[in-house]
């Protein structure tokens, strides 16, 4: 099951990268999670969007044929990275990649709330009629006071988080196949 994954952020040690790694590497039997940077997209602008820029291209014809998508995003101001609602600004025009596809949001921070309010921010933005992504129900990842849960090479330690990622992505796998039936019929 190929998934297309877009971390919110674009810093180097990122905790989301971190995660996201962690999530590929501990699922690889079940999905083929494949990373794609969106720290090189030009800025939306609907002028140019009929004749979008190389990296849009490339961007867009690389999440064409997948499954599914796993965005991972930290929590800036209350809201997700611009750079996160760059890319998803992107995927609302044209061949829509994200439509009628499924999705899972997760997120990291160092504080209490696990990027709680940029989760139901990105959910109201996959909701919107020109994403038209099928998110998850119910199962948000939000990994608080993720620095005490991750070991010095970025692998999760905490047998409870752990526990519980586990049960989302199995609730994930046969809501992606579900989406996919419904797609086809």
């Amino acid at each position: 099951m190929k998934v297309a994954a877009l971390v919110g952020s674009i810093r180097k040690n990122s905790f989301n990268r971190k995660l996201t790694h962690f999530m590929k590497d501990r699922y690889s039997d079940r999905l083929d999670i494949q990373i794609v940077p969106i720290n090189d997209l030009a800025f939306y602008d609907q002028d140019i969007e009929d004749e979008a820029p190389a990296s849009v291209q490339r961007f867009k014809a690389e999440l064409a044929d997948v499954d599914a998508f796993l965005i991972v995003t930290p929590e800036f101001n209350h809201s997700i990275p611009g750079v996160l609602k760059n890319a998803l600004d992107w995927l609302s025009r044209g061949d829509r990649e994200m439509a009628n596809k499924a999705t899972f949001i997760a997120g990291a921070t160092m504080g209490a709330l696990g990027t709680v309010r940029a989760q139901m921010q990105l959910r109201q933005i996959l909701n919107s009629p020109g994403m038209g992504a099928n998110v998850l129900p119910g199962n948000e990842i939000l990994v608080g006071a993720v620095q005490h849960k991750m070991d010095e090479n970025g692998r999760l330690t905490d047998q409870q988080t752990i526990d519980f990622i586990d049960s989302v992505v199995d609730q994930f796998i046969p809501f992606v196949e579900d989406q996919k039936e419904k797609v086809r019929s």
